[in-house]
């Protein structure tokens, strides 16, 4: 079942086939580093291998993978006659057949036009499969700007954006609606076609974090190994170490060191993760431990050791995360601490107040942001002129946001002191995670949107609800078209062409041993293919050929590469078109 925007729910039939769009081929994620959305994809893609119950799963990428070599284990329940198969990224006959091309990026727009470029008939192309993308974050304002992108292309409400959380979910219908408020204004548009906004959250390996969790012999070495007693309060942080990407820390450190004292026990707080900026930020971190939590044993420990990251979920008793950050839109570490079994200390921002229950999995610490106004419109101009990153950009977002000391601090006190309380916490987030956030179920969404995006489809083109436009990208088009005053002439279905004279077929391969006209053979024919056309004008002698009637045997779908190969030819000097 799938959530709409609009509350709405359906109930459809199984989908049988998918194809993924995922240009680099492998899903692995490359060791050390990792971003949160490729960690999410690459689950996400072996979880719809796993889970999905295709017949038929087909992957589209850029990269000289094998489906073998492609990181996928496929559990089709066809058995052997189920296939895995690859393509190229402008295959559109393999989402065709699926019925559904799902990208693991939010971008929509180019994959439109290619669905409609795939065939004669634009409002039948633009019908033959659907497109599902995934919003990872929303923050970056090029990222916002390319999903707009979607309401000028020619995508359709049986398209989709995938929100993985309400404020997500929220703010695209925001952007949406002011676009085509923009579009009414500029342009008098009286229609405003969008993508579905459907909400399916992220998900994790819930077992088997679950079971890393749960590991007693894994949590006595970790803790043996920091010099950490059994009846003292570990608490634990994980992910990217960036405190203009994803927190500030100061507060954490703050929260820590004030519960310690008023426990009067000493704490310990593991940072598990990474510096994007390495040592330099790694030094901004310490300092800052040094100066607001002196009492606390403060760890940083290498997060992309996927065993010592294990047993960090089995030693740990508390997993504080308090973002501050617009670049963070959902949010898999306190998922995963939930399947860990541990209670949860999170701001009460975007995602987070999605997936963790005030009260029953953890405790939400209310953050404040501010108005905006000339200050965020400055920084917006000077991102936009390119005189700031994006990580300033965020950074200073995040600088500018709240997250209320006193409350963290009395979260950490409450759970500190209570064992109890931190046990069912975390019985309690552990069974959310079963029930919300493990694959399986995050799949089955998956698969009712696909049906749901099939059936407005189907229903589109049985009342003949399917808009006719332009076959290709007005402002992007053919460059051979869009150039063609620049010539002098262009070669055209009539035009009588000869070989120069005293040439032959031989000419050509001599020809070839000059580098430079061998370069871009993918706009043209193969070489038997220009050598059958001069053969063809050696045949026709002095009277020549026009190209419809070289061509006139030739495939369909051959004929624009075999033009080309016709002008190839007359620039390596071996046919002549002025009669």
């Amino acid at each position: 079942m799938v959530r709409g925007s609009d509350g709405s729910e359906a109930v459809t039939d199984p989908v049988t086939s998918l194809t993924i769009f995922h240009p680099p081929g492998h899903v692995q994620v490359t060791p050390g580093n990792p971003f949160g959305k490729d960690i999410a994809n690459s689950g996400l893609f072996r979880s719809l291998a796993r889970h999905g119950g295709y017949s038929a799963l087909n992957v589209l990428h850029q990269s000289r993978a094998s489906a073998e070599q492609l990181g996928l284990e496929f559990y089709p329940p066809g058995g052997p006659q189920a296939q895995l198969c690859t393509g190229s990224l402008r295959n559109t006959a393999l989402p065709a057949h699926s019925g559904v091309m799902l990208r693991g990026q939010p971008y929509l727009s180019e994959l439109a036009w290619l669905r409609r470029s795939a065939g004669p008939d634009p409002s039948r192309a633009d019908a033959a499969y659907s497109l599902a993308g995934l919003i990872h974050t929303i923050a970056p304002p090029a990222i916002r700007e390319q999903m707009a992108a979607a309401a000028l292309a020619p995508v359709q409400p049986w398209d989709a954006l995938i929100c993985t959380s309400p404020a997500v979910q929220a703010a695209m219908e925001q952007l949406f609606e002011r676009q085509a408020a923009h579009f009414h204004e500029r342009l008098g548009a009286s229609r405003a076609p969008r993508p579905q906004l459907p909400l399916i959250p992220l998900a994790v390996d819930v077992e088997a974090i679950a079971a890393q969790a749960a590991d007693g012999a894994a949590r006595q070495a970790l803790r043996q190994r920091l010099a950490i007693p059994d009846h003292e309060v570990l608490v634990l942080w994980v992910g990217r170490l960036s405190y203009f990407e994803k927190a500030f820390p100061q507060v954490m450190l703050q929260a820590v060191q004030q519960a310690s004292r008023r426990c009067g026990q000493r704490l310990h707080f593991a940072l598990v993760g990474w510096f994007p900026n390495g040592e330099a930020d790694l030094r901004l971190y310490q300092q800052a431990a040094e100066k607001l939590a002196p009492d606390v044993n403060v760890l940083v420990l290498d997060g992309n050791d996927l065993k010592l990251l294990a047993q960090s979920w089995a030693a740990a008793d508390v997993f504080l995360s308090l973002v501050d950050n617009i670049q963070e839109t959902f949010g898999l570490a306190p998922v995963e601490a939930m399947a860990a079994g541990l209670p949860l200390v999170v701001s009460d921002w975007d995602g987070y107040r999605y997936t963790v229950r005030d009260g029953v999995d953890g405790l939400l610490i209310p953050t404040l942001g501010s108005p905006g106004g000339a200050p965020g419109e400055l920084l917006a101009q000077l991102h936009t002129l390119g005189l700031e990153a994006y990580q300033t950009y965020v950074g200073a977002v995040a600088q500018h946001t709240a997250v209320h000391l006193g409350r963290a601090t009395e979260a950490l006190v409450q759970l500190v002191r209570s064992p109890e309380q931190r046990a069912a916490m975390g019985a309690a987030g552990q069974r959310r995670a079963r029930e919300m956030f493990s694959w399986p179920v995050v799949v089955g969404h998956y698969n009712a949107l696909f049906a749901e995006l099939a059936e407005r489809r189907a229903r589109a083109l049985r009342d003949g609800e399917v808009v006719c436009g332009a076959r290709i990208q007005p402002n992007r088009g053919d460059p051979f078209a869009d150039f063609r005053g620049f010539a002098s002439a262009v070669l055209d279905p009539d035009r009588r062409l000869r070989l120069v004279g005293g040439g032959s077929p031989a000419d050509l391969e001599p020809l070839l041993a000059v580098q430079l006209n061998r370069l871009y053979p993918g706009l043209r024919g193969s070489l038997a293919e220009a050598t059958a056309l001069l053969e063809q004008l050696e045949a026709a002698g002095g009277a020549g050929a026009s190209p419809a009637q070289l061509l006139a045997s030739a495939a369909p779908e051959r004929r624009p590469y075999l033009d080309t190969t016709l002008v190839w030819l007359a620039k390596l000097g071996l046919v002549d078109w002025l009669t």
